[in-house]
C-alpha cells in the first residue's frame, strides 16, 4: 500500500499532480461519498487502483447497471475549469485543509477553496440561524459575529438569508468562511452573490466547497454543507431556528462530533425561537453575549469536548490471509440490514464473518447504492436499488 495515498497520515503533505487527478476522478464517481473515498484507498492502496476495481465490486453486490466511473478528461476539465475561476482544489491533510473538520469522519477528502484557505488554520466558530431571521435575531448575530472577530475568531456559516449572511457581512474585514451548498462558482442565493465575491477577494476569507464545478446546489446537497459546517468549528452558535430547521440538525451534527452548542434564547411566542430553546432545555449553552461564547470555549482548552475521533478505515489492520466473502456471506449480511441505520460493528458480532470480510461487504454494497452511511459508523439498507 502507497503510504504516500494513505488517508490516515501526518497533518501535512502534498498529492502530486497524478495523485490529485486520481483523488478527483474517485470523488466525482457514482456512490463515492467520503467514508467509501476512505474505505476504497485503505482496501485498494491508491485511488488509481480503486478507479480500476470500482466497477467489479460494484456488480459483485448486486447493481445491474454500470457504475459511473469519473473519466481523466472529466478530472482535468474541471481541475482547469476551477483554476481558471481562481479556486483551489486541497485534499485532506494538505496545508490549508481545516484541521478540525479533517478529525470528524464525514470530512470530505477534497474541497475547493476560493479566496485566502490560510484563515482556515485560525480558531473557528460556526454561526447559523434562520432564512426569515427577525430583526432582533439578525442584530444579535452581527453583534456575535463582530464580537468574536474582535477576539481573532473566524467565523464559518452557510451563505444563506438572513442569520447567516449577517454573520459574514460582520466579518468581511475580520475573517469568516462560507461554506456552499453547490459549485464554487454556483453560490446560493444570488442575492448574496455579491456578499460571496467580497468574502473571496477579502485576503481575511475564503469560500468552500465539495461540490464539483459548476453544479447548482440541490435539496439534498444543504445537509452534506452543514455537516462541514459543524465539523469545522470547535463550537457552534445557533441565533433562532424553527422546530423543524436546517440549523438545528447542523446543531446535532455538531454534538455528534464533539463540539459544544450554544443557543440564543428567544420569545416563547415567536415560533422562531422554538428551536433554539429546545435546545437549551436538552443542554445546550445559552448565551447572550460574545463573552458567554468565549467563556464556554475556554473552559474546553481549545479542544473539543468528547472529541470524535477520525474514524479509521474499515480495512486497517485486517489479516491478509483472511477469505474474502462469497456471496453467501453477502447475502447473509443484506439479510441483517434494515432501513433503520445499525452500527457495523454489530453486524461484525453477530456474524461469524471476520471483520475484513463484513468490511469489504459493506463497501461493495455501498458502491451498488444497496445502503446507506450514517453518523457513528452505522448503515442501513436502501430499498429499490437499481
Amino acid at each position: 500500500m502507497k503510504q504516500s495515498d494513505q488517508i490516515i497520515r501526518p497533518a501535512r503533505f502534498e498529492l502530486s499532480p497524478r495523485q490529485r487527478l486520481a483523488w478527483l476522478r474517485l470523488y466525482r464517481s457514482d456512490n463515492v461519498g467520503p467514508a467509501t473515498f476512505r474505505d476504497l484507498i485503505n482496501h485498494c492502496g491508491s485511488a488509481e487502483t480503486a478507479l480500476e476495481m470500482v466497477p467489479h465490486m460494484a456488480s459483485r453486490a448486486g447493481r445491474k447497471r454500470a457504475i459511473r466511473v469519473a473519466s481523466l478528461q472529466e478530472a482535468e476539465d474541471e481541475l482547469a475549469a476551477m483554476e481558471k475561476y481562481g479556486a483551489k482544489l486541497i485534499g485532506i491533510g494538505e496545508p490549508g485543509y481545516p484541521a478540525l473538520l479533517r478529525y470528524t469522519d464525514i470530512a470530505p477528502p477534497l474541497i475547493t477553496v476560493l479566496g485566502n484557505p490560510e484563515v482556515m488554520t485560525k480558531p473557528t466558530i460556526s454561526i447559523v440561524g434562520a432564512r426569515n431571521a427577525s430583526m432582533a435575531g439578525i442584530n444579535m448575530a452581527r453583534q456575535l459575529a463582530e464580537k468574536l472577530g474582535a477576539a481573532d475568531r473566524i467565523i464559518v456559516s452557510g451563505l444563506a438569508r438572513g442569520i447567516d449572511k449577517a454573520a459574514h457581512e460582520a466579518t468581511v474585514e475580520t475573517g469568516t468562511v462560507a461554506v456552499l451548498a453547490g459549485g464554487i462558482n454556483m453560490p446560493y442565493p444570488s442575492e448574496n452573490i455579491a456578499l460571496c465575491d467580497q468574502i473571496a477577494q477579502s485576503g481575511n476569507g475564503c469560500v468552500i466547497t465539495e461540490m464539483p464545478f459548476g453544479r447548482e446546489p440541490r435539496s439534498q446537497d444543504f445537509p452534506r454543507r452543514n455537516r462541514i459546517i459543524a465539523g469545522m468549528s470547535l463550537g457552534l452558535i445557533v441565533v433562532e431556528a424553527a422546530q423543524r430547521s436546517g440549523s438545528l440538525i447542523t446543531a446535532r451534527l455538531a454534538a455528534e462530533y464533539g463540539r459544544t452548542v450554544f443557543a440564543v434564547p428567544g420569545s416563547p411566542l415567536d415560533p422562531r425561537s422554538f428551536g433554539t430553546n429546545n435546545l437549551i432545555r436538552e443542554g445546550a449553552t445559552l448565551i447572550t453575549s460574545a463573552a458567554d461564547v468565549l467563556e464556554g470555549l475556554e473552559s474546553m482548552n481549545n479542544t473539543p469536548r468528547d472529541p470524535t475521533p477520525r474514524q479509521k478505515g474499515l480495512f486497517e489492520d485486517v489479516d491478509e490471509m483472511t477469505l474474502p466473502p462469497d456471496d453467501d456471506s453477502r447475502q447473509q449480511v443484506i439479510s441483517l440490514l434494515s432501513p433503520s441505520p445499525i452500527p457495523i460493528d454489530d453486524l461484525i458480532a453477530h456474524t461469524e464473518l471476520k471483520p475484513a470480510q463484513i468490511a469489504l461487504i459493506i463497501l461493495e454494497l455501498d458502491l451498488a447504492g444497496r445502503i446507506e452511511r450514517h453518523p457513528g459508523n452505522k448503515v442501513s439498507l436502501i430499498e429499490g436499488f437499481v
